[in-house]
């Protein structure tokens, strides 16, 4: 869908056409996040039915309640294995690829992106470690009542519904890039893993539980949204898929040793938040030290023109592409 946004063009009209692209991409990426959150409340009432059933069923129940969610993430996954050259890639600017290794390779060549695909990484696992860490927390230190736990849930997966079209409404008046959104993502994460860590040892009340998982339902779906749409931005005409398909293999990744960690430290609360804590840090130094910026990663893909003062010219619809796209109008896109 983004696709027609980084078509050829002549230079005049490319230097603006990358706005418009960052500010649907932006929009497609959080609300998609939004609804799978709907989907993922869905499969969480789903398993807490299922695992509700009689005892000699249990196992039976959970095993159908695994595979299902199996199929699901492999029904989302499944263009990592699909990824080719895009037939329209022999007609942009940059080269065609004629091997399919190669073409899946191609994104080292583009800083930019490795650096989002570092913050990927480190967002994955901290959302993971906190939310793995947090549900056994929850289950066997403060022994809450299984219905309880649903709602946890229900809150953790539902409030994105509701606060990630209104961090859109902000990034779009506040003109802050996606590099900001997943600062302050991280934030939001290393608030709730820095509270549990610290007041770990105290009487948790059901309104506190409630709070940190609406805090970190949030985190988690800012830092999805926006990780997708940084790499994306990064992506050069007609290697969307071969980005995606990296930017999925890294959160697998990042998921996979989240839960490892979380999991392993199962009753000691604090390795699993501070691990996410420190993961938190790392996350935020990648994206401010790192040279990472969804501006300069376009300049590097080909979507946006510089002239020879390395600024984007066309200085009259500046103002207004930059206002649409949630841009600060001070940002550089030299590299």
């Amino acid at each position: 869908m983004l696709r027609p946004y980084g078509k050829p063009t002549p230079a005049l009209r490319r230097r603006t056409r990358f706005f418009p692209r960052l500010s649907i991409s932006s929009w497609f990426s959080l609300y998609a996040t939004a609804f799978g959150s709907l989907g993922a409340a869905i499969v969480s009432s789903l398993t807490y039915h299922m695992l509700r059933e009689p005892s000699d069923r249990n196992l039976l129940s959970l095993w159908v309640v695994s595979i299902f969610s199996g199929l699901i993430w492999l029904a989302g996954v499944v263009h990592v294995v699909l990824i080719s050259p895009s037939r329209s890639a022999t007609t942009c600017s940059v080269s065609p690829l004629s091997s399919r290794l190669y073409h899946s390779l191609s994104l080292f060549k583009y800083p930019h992106a490795i650096g989002g695909l570092f913050g990927v990484f480190l967002s994955s696992f901290a959302t993971m470690s906190i939310f793995t860490g947090g549900v056994l927390f929850v289950v066997g230190q403060l022994c809450m009542r299984p219905v309880h736990l649903l709602y946890l849930w229900l809150v953790y997966f539902l409030f994105p519904l509701f606060s990630l079209p209104l961090l859109q409404i902000m990034q779009h008046f506040m003109r802050v890039n996606s590099v900001k959104m997943q600062i302050l993502g991280f934030l939001l994460s290393m608030f709730s893993s820095g509270s549990g860590f610290y007041f770990w040892e105290s009487r948790w009340r059901w309104s506190h539980l409630l709070l940190f998982g609406a805090v970190q339902g949030t985190a988690t779906g800012l830092l999805h949204a926006f990780g997708r749409v940084l790499v994306l931005n990064c992506a050069p005409c007609g290697k969307e898929g071969a980005f995606s398909a990296w930017y999925g293999w890294v959160r697998s990744v990042g998921l996979c040793v989240g839960f490892t960690v979380g999991s392993v430290a199962a009753g000691r609360i604090r390795a699993s938040l501070g691990a996410a804590f420190c993961s938190g840090i790392a996350g935020i130094v990648v994206l401010l030290f790192g040279n990472v910026s969804d501006v300069g990663g376009a300049v590097a893909a080909g979507h946006v023109a510089e002239d020879n003062s390395g600024d984007i010219s066309e200085r009259p619809s500046r103002s207004h592409v930059v206002a649409s796209s949630g841009l600060d109008s001070k940002e550089s896109v030299s590299v």
